[in-house]
């Protein structure tokens, strides 16, 4: 994405859903995190949606965090929060056991063999996810790329997770949507979604 000359101005400037992390976090609301949340789509209008829940979107691309604190504001929402960083550093953003569920949403496929450790599915990630998610946590994982898709259900085979559900053309009548998934819906092309549950001892 084409970054805009606006957008770190107006980034420095944002106090209000803008966070370094979210260590110590006291919120009674069950915590969903978004990661690799694009322009904000699917979580601003989830936050709308569901106010006892509350949302992060955690994204690296300093655009499309500007663009979803946009929507936020347009929607006044108070039960929402933004982290401009990695998932490689997601330990050091959350608490142990602090996530309730988390979305792994058309995440980069990383096609390439010699790539695919960097895969948000990869085992190394999932440990991650692990660890902050809450007993009987939820991951929910959405591609448009089937080869992806098959390989990340080989990795969460040999990781604490537990398959819920599994369907190869998702789609659920009135949930919001990324702008990926729109386009793709539109166009008449498959999602594979998974659903799991974290077992912990």
């Amino acid at each position: 994405m084409r970054k805009k000359k606006w957008v770190l101005p107006f980034l420095e400037q944002e106090k209000e859903y803008l966070v370094e992390d979210m260590k110590g976090f006291e919120e009674e609301r069950p915590l969903y995190i978004e990661i690799g949340m694009g322009m904000g789509d699917f979580i601003t209008q989830s936050a709308a949606l569901h106010p006892d829940i509350f949302y992060v979107g955690l994204e690296r691309e300093e655009t499309c965090v500007a663009r979803a604190i946009k929507k936020a504001r347009d929607l006044d929402l108070k039960n929402f929060k933004v982290l401009h960083d990695d998932a490689m550093d997601i330990s050091e953003l959350f608490d142990e056991e602090s996530v309730s569920l988390i979305y792994l949403h058309f995440s980069d496929p990383w096609p390439k063999k010699r790539t695919h450790k960097r895969r948000l599915t990869y085992p190394t990630f999932l440990k991650s996810y692990e660890k902050i998610l809450k007993k009987d946590g939820i991951l929910v994982f959405k591609t448009d790329n089937q080869d992806f898709f098959a390989d990340s259900l080989t990795y969460f085979e040999t990781s604490a997770f537990e398959l819920l559900e599994k369907d190869e053309d998702y789609y659920k009548e009135g949930e919001p949507m990324t702008a990926y998934q729109a386009k793709f819906h539109a166009e008449g092309k498959p999602i594979c979604y998974a659903k799991y549950k974290v077992n912990k001892v």
